[in-house]
C-alpha cells in the first residue's frame, strides 16, 4: 500500500507525534492552515469515513481531538474539527483524518 498517513503511522516517514493512543495517531500538519493544525488519523487503514463502521475507531478520533484542544491550550477559546470525505469533499489524502485547528479566530463561510 502507498497511503502517505500509513507510512507516517509505521514511522517510515517523519512526522511531530502530538498524540498515539492504541487505535490512532496524531501529528502536526506540515502545511497548517492555521496556529494549531493537527491531524489526526487510524492507525488501521480506512480510505474514508464512508468506510468507517468502528465505534471504537471514531470515539478514539474524538477523544483524541479534544486532548490536542487541550495539550495546545485551545479548549477553552474553541477549536474546531473537519472531516473531508471524497473527491467532492476535498479529501486529498485517502485515508481518514480529521483536522483539529485552532489558535485563532477561524473564517466561517460555507459554501
Amino acid at each position: 500500500m502507498d497511503c502517505i498517513f500509513c507510512k507516517i503511522v509505521k514511522g517510515d516517514i517523519p512526522s511531530t507525534k502530538v498524540y498515539e493512543d492504541e487505535l490512532v495517531y496524531a501529528f502536526n500538519d506540515i502545511q497548517p492552515l492555521a496556529p494549531v493544525h493537527v491531524i489526526v488519523v487510524p492507525k488501521k487503514h480506512c480510505a474514508t469515513l464512508n468506510d468507517l463502521d468502528d465505534r471504537d475507531t471514531w470515539f478514539s478520533m474524538l477523544k483524541a481531538a479534544q486532548q490536542i484542544a487541550k495539550l495546545k491550550g485551545i479548549h477553552e477559546k474553541g477549536y474546531r474539527i473537519t472531516v473531508n470525505c471524497g473527491p467532492d469533499g476535498t479529501q486529498i489524502v485517502m485515508h481518514l483524518h480529521l483536522h483539529v485547528l485552532g489558535g485563532r479566530l477561524l473564517e466561517s463561510k460555507m459554501g
